[in-house]
């Protein structure tokens, strides 16, 4: 991030003062941009292929002064050549500080690469411009993003031979590939692609400058960015140095927004390797299921596994902690449940107790929350059992309520776990919603408001879509986390299993 101070004052006596001061002196030589001081002079930019100023004037400009006629003679000469250029170098760098300020913002690839190209478009004077993303090692994320550009200008840009567009020379690492590459007039070009030139003069842009994002000295390319001109133009040194400037520590922030995207793409494969790849079919139920995993993955989990007698075995449940230890704490865990209900499902008593014996013995660090529910279709009814979870709510015609269930501990949290059972008897057309405490802490809201708030998600369903669970669970979800609450990036794991009963 550049450090830089938001106003600097320089003043200078007489010509030949300045021309003394040679800490001044030094430190404009070290800090200047450009080699030709003409370019930074002109307190205004001249407009480049029909766009204004191309670097954006700082918010915090200080007004200038009101005339005072017994005041000094303004300085000339060296003195105020020496004043034009640092205020053209403080304006330059205070620029760069907010634009990379504004970048630092973004938490996300896809809105920093954004970024990206509006701020590199004025550094450069260009309106138009997109974005490739395609890092060296192959492990992706690849994308192209645009800024000015349609998908459907995009597809035309794509149809363009790879080695024709500097994107895909810099990516490629062809001649002429290592570094910028500047075409001032593409249609006046010797040797143009034929279907280049057909594509810039459909999508009516005339010149384009490209840079490659690379994140360091020696490390592989991530990406290339290229800016697109209406007219014939070429970016003039002092551009260039800036928007070199900026591309440079835009790609090391992106190197870092791509290895959380990385990360996140890895857990969320990992746990939903670990959870049901499908729900089982089973005669008088209609089952769906809704789960979103936090960006450091979660614990929250599900299962519906069929059981002898025609019978099904239904759970959530969570397990303290994030990342991957949580994530195979998980697996472990809903694998030993699996087990348990096979031999001795009828019962979710012996099932919880067993699966806490479990966790004491092997994880005794750990703790973990869960629900199991035997259920017999052909009858409507329920057996379940609880360890700190959260109650079902049931939701059909006649009621909308909350199952009441024994206060107990969560697993691994006592020396030895035991709390009764409840039976609940379910009428035709009736759907039971469990569900993990993340659909509840996303909210944002204190416990008894959440759950609140859930009864009344639930009893507000529309009657004509209660027929199908999937969509009871996406209404409920919509309900309680509305303005993107519900997406996969959540802070927290939201668990919402849904089963009808016919």
């Amino acid at each position: 991030m550049l450090d830089i101070p938001s106003r600097v004052r320089v003043h200078v006596e007489t010509p030949l003062a300045a021309q003394n001061d040679m800490g001044v002196c030094d430190a404009s030589e070290q800090y200047a941009p450009v080699r030709e001081p003409d370019a930074m002079n002109a307190p205004h930019p001249s407009k480049v292929a029909g766009i204004d100023a191309t670097v954006p004037s700082p918010a915090h400009t200080v007004a200038p002064a009101p005339t005072n006629p017994a005041a000094p003679p303004v300085p000339t000469g060296a003195g105020a050549l020496l004043q034009d250029r640092l205020a053209g170098w403080v304006s330059d760098l205070t620029t760069l500080h907010e634009l990379t300020e504004r970048l630092a913002r973004t938490a996300t690839l896809p809105d920093a690469l954004q970024e990206l190209l509006r701020a590199g478009s004025a550094l450069v004077g260009a309106r138009r411009g997109l974005v490739v993303l395609e890092p060296a090692d192959g492990l992706g994320p690849d994308t192209t993003i645009g800024l000015g550009l349609g998908r459907a200008d995009l597809g035309h840009i794509e149809t363009v031979p790879r080695s024709s567009m500097p994107y895909g020379r810099i990516l490629d690492g062809l001649p002429g590939g290592e570094g910028e590459i500047a075409q001032p007039d593409l249609l006046a070009e010797d040797g143009l692609d034929p279907r280049h030139r057909e594509v810039a003069a459909r999508l009516g842009y005339a010149a384009s400058y490209a840079l490659p994002l690379t994140s360091g000295e020696g490390a592989d390319r991530l990406g290339a960015a290229v800016w697109l001109y209406d007219e014939p133009a070429d970016p003039v040194e002092r551009q260039r140095h800036l928007a070199g400037l900026y591309v440079r520590y835009a790609a090391e922030h992106l190197a870092r927004l791509l290895e959380l995207e990385r990360t996140r793409a890895r857990m969320t494969t990992m746990t939903e390797e670990l959870l049901p790849s499908r729900l089982p079919r089973v005669s008088g139920v209609q089952l769906a299921v809704r789960h979103r995993t936090g960006p450091r993955g979660g614990g929250d989990w599900y299962d519906a596994l069929p059981l002898p007698d025609a019978a099904l075995g239904l759970a959530v449940g969570s397990v303290t902690g994030s990342g991957p230890s949580a994530v195979a704490a998980m697996g472990r865990l809903r694998a030993s449940l699996r087990a348990y209900a096979v031999m001795e499902g009828e019962d979710p008593v012996a099932v919880l107790s067993d699966l806490e014996l479990l966790l004491r013995l092997t994880e005794p660090a750990r703790s973990a929350t869960a629900l199991f529910a035997y259920c017999e279709p052909a009858l409507r009814k329920i057996t379940l059992a609880g360890a700190g979870h959260c109650p079902p709510l049931v939701v059909g015609e006649r009621r909308t309520e909350f199952v009441e269930t024994s206060v107990s501990a969560p697993l691994g949290m006592l020396a030895c776990w035991e709390a009764p059972s409840v039976e609940l008897e379910a009428e035709a057309g009736e759907t039971v919603l469990l569900y993990t405490d993340g659909l509840l802490h996303r909210t944002g809201d204190p416990v008894d408001r959440a759950f609140a708030r859930l009864h009344a998600a639930a009893a507000g369903v529309p009657r004509s879509i209660r027929h199908d669970p999937g969509a009871v669970a996406d209404q409920v979800l919509r309900t309680m986390l509305p303005d993107g609450l519900d997406a996969a990036d959540g802070a927290e794991d939201i668990v919402l299993l849904a089963a009808r009963f016919e």
